[in-house]
């Protein structure tokens, strides 16, 4: 009988260690795990800004996006500044910028590399064509310095995001 209940509680004290170990080693982990996030966010701050940055550019791309269909479509302006009135190279830029700036929404608000060379392209593409061909739209300084503006709030967050990241 001594041998029974010596073995007996010889594995109740190991089923007690084991309990206590694996309790331990749940409550590290959730501590690790609680340190490893706030270090992770208090170190990608530049590239948070940056994805609230596309996010942002994402949502003018649609507006910008829906304004250039709706003059394709004819829900803007009136009947002299209808889409089959204008000159064709009013016609193509507007086509082009309907349809560019979309696609560019889409990749922004999904933070992918293709999103924001697509976005960059429309920025460089409608700062092309108001400072050299200012038949087209008008040849607006503002557009061009907010485009201007928008590249370089860019180029600024991508390199203090890159910053964050070791090579």
């Amino acid at each position: 009988m001594s041998v029974i209940s010596t073995r007996d509680a010889a594995r109740d004290g190991a089923q007690a260690r084991d309990a206590a170990r694996d309790n331990a080693r749940e409550s590290a982990l959730s501590v690790a795990a609680i340190s490893s996030e706030r270090t992770q966010s208090d170190d990608n701050v530049w590239t948070r800004r940056l994805v609230l940055f596309l996010r942002v550019m994402a949502l003018l791309s649609i507006l910008k996006g829906l304004y250039h269909w709706a003059q394709v479509t004819g829900f803007v302006g009136g009947e002299d500044e209808a889409f089959e009135n204008q000159s064709m190279a009013w016609q193509a830029a507007t086509v082009y910028f309907a349809v560019i700036e979309l696609v560019a929404a889409v990749g922004l608000w999904l933070a992918t590399p293709w999103g924001a060379v697509v976005w960059l392209t429309t920025v460089v593409s409608m700062a092309v064509i108001e400072l050299m061909f200012p038949g087209i739209y008008g040849g607006s300084l503002v557009v061009v310095g907010v485009e201007v503006f928008m590249l370089a709030a860019y180029l600024a967050l991508a390199w203090m995001a890159a910053r964050e990241r070791p090579p």
